[in-house]
């Protein structure tokens, strides 16, 4: 299923160059990660989650996007800039005037109001980036919605839910929001791809036949 799903994503994702490796780890752990190199890795909690393959395009996309927008590199480069002003916190707290707690109040303040942030809007480009990638791919961009909704029952379920503004990831009802806001960008992109015409074909069959529900009633 996995190395099914990546097959499609790949050629959207503009990074066929890549040599993709794909690693299903068996773990109740619901966790997926793309690491620089084509390295893919999918815990098996994760595969009720995504329910199908759409959702599971949800998910590998969304991870391929911070390939993608190097989101590493920035997170290096910012740890670099950073650095120097730790360097002040610590020598405030050498010359007295931080009673030596410069150095905890500088590394709290820059996690909590640089880090964090800036990891948090990395979550939310990849969730754009993911969705139009697996739009652009055939997938069914309203599946993404319905993976975060079923994310969200889980993290609760497991009593995992936290504040936003500690995280480094938006809250679940975050990200449901912005990808429904997200959804006619989707679909649009979809419709422009190679898959727009089948697409097409599909639709006018439906409204030819009365829609997909007939054929369900006919067969109950």
């Amino acid at each position: 299923m996995v190395e099914r799903v990546m097959a499609k994503l790949i050629p959207a994702s503009g990074l066929e160059h890549v040599d993709w490796e794909v690693h299903v780890i068996q773990s109740e752990e619901a966790n997926a990660f793309v690491i620089p190199g084509g390295k893919v890795f999918v815990y098996s909690g994760i595969l009720p989650i995504a329910k199908n393959d759409d959702g599971l395009a949800a998910i590998l996309g969304h991870e391929i996007s911070h390939n993608l927008a190097q989101h590493a590199a920035e997170n290096m480069s910012r740890y670099v800039l950073l650095e120097p002003v730790r360097w002040v916190f610590i020598f405030l707290d050498y010359a007295g005037y931080t009673g030596g707690l410069g150095r905890f109040i500088g590394d709290i303040l820059m996690d909590l109001g640089m880090m964090r942030p800036a990891s948090r809007r990395q979550e939310s480009e990849a969730d754009y980036i993911g969705l139009l990638m697996m739009a652009k791919s055939c997938y069914d961009p309203n599946e993404a919605v319905k993976v975060w909704e079923r994310m969200e029952k889980f993290q609760r379920a497991a009593g995992n839910s936290i504040p936003q503004w500690l995280s480094t990831h938006p809250s679940d009802s975050t990200r449901i929001d912005a990808m429904t806001k997200w959804l006619p960008s989707a679909e649009e992109a979809r419709s422009e791809s190679e898959c727009g015409v089948t697409l097409g074909y599909s639709k006018e069959f439906q409204a030819a036949t009365g829609g997909p529900d007939i054929w369900s009633a006919l067969f109950r």
